[in-house]
């Protein structure tokens, strides 16, 4: 066999992604309820449900109507409404609380994420060796170092935790979460289109189609049973110094 690199095509790659990403979804999901019912979350959406209540008992009206809703009031309705939603914004309990409540929803989300990406993206490719994730062992594919020798463990772990989970999971989740509570705007959406299209850009630029957790980690999603790789670098350098050899003698 003539050693080159066999490129995976878009589509197969594209469907092993997809494939991965709903597996890794499920998964996450269910590492964060698991996180969820050991933290109590209730506890905090409950604490700051009372002091709403609280407000709402005050000034005899319910905090929270649509902008609807609101049109529909009298001019005494809207003036106490006004009242207790002015007093409930000026309370340190409610920001406490609020802040409170993003803090462990951020932190249920990391942890929730890192634990889905390091059974999807290490432990399972650990058992199914070459970099394979459940969708690439699907469709064919593997990865390899740039050179043609197969990962090894460290190379795994830093595409995994450098590359996918923080840079290309983390980041646009945290993100995501923020708009989510109101904390970013459109500039979290300008964020995450910046990070799609800078994937995209290199994806396109790179010779071997490579993503930005590849760049990182010097590796390359190939197809799996037409690709050569070597166990180390020592036999890829052996073989290619052959071939070099059996070139001059023709």
């Amino acid at each position: 066999m003539i050693f080159d690199l066999q490129k995976a095509s878009i589509w197969k790659r594209m469907s092993a992604f997809l494939f991965d990403i709903i597996i890794l979804s499920v998964v996450t999901t269910g590492f964060l309820f698991f996180i969820s019912t050991i933290v109590k979350t209730d506890r905090y959406t409950e604490n700051i449900s009372s002091i709403i209540k609280e407000y709402e008992d005050r000034y005899s009206v319910t905090i929270g109507l649509t902008e609807e809703e609101t049109t529909m009031l009298t001019d005494e309705e809207k003036a106490d409404y006004d009242k207790a939603y002015t007093a409930l914004m000026a309370d340190d309990r409610v920001t406490k609380a609020y802040e409170s409540l993003i803090s462990v929803t951020l932190f249920m989300v990391g942890l929730s994420i890192f634990l889905g990406t390091m059974l999807m993206e290490f432990v399972i490719p650990l058992f199914l060796k070459n970099g394979m994730t459940i969708g690439k062992k699907l469709f064919g594919l593997g990865v390899m170092t740039v050179d043609g020798v197969k990962m090894n463990n460290l190379v795994l772990a830093m595409r995994t935790i450098l590359g996918k989970f923080t840079l290309e999971l983390m980041i646009p989740a945290l993100i995501i979460t923020m708009i989510l509570f109101g904390q970013l705007g459109p500039v979290g959406i300008v964020i995450l289109v910046l990070i799609a299209v800078l994937e995209l850009i290199v994806m396109i630029a790179t010779p071997t189609n490579s993503m930005i957790h590849d760049l990182i980690a010097g590796t390359v999603v190939i197809d799996f049973p037409s690709q050569m790789i070597f166990e180390t670098k020592e036999e890829m350098i052996k073989y290619k110094e052959k071939q070099a050899e059996e070139k001059e003698k023709e």
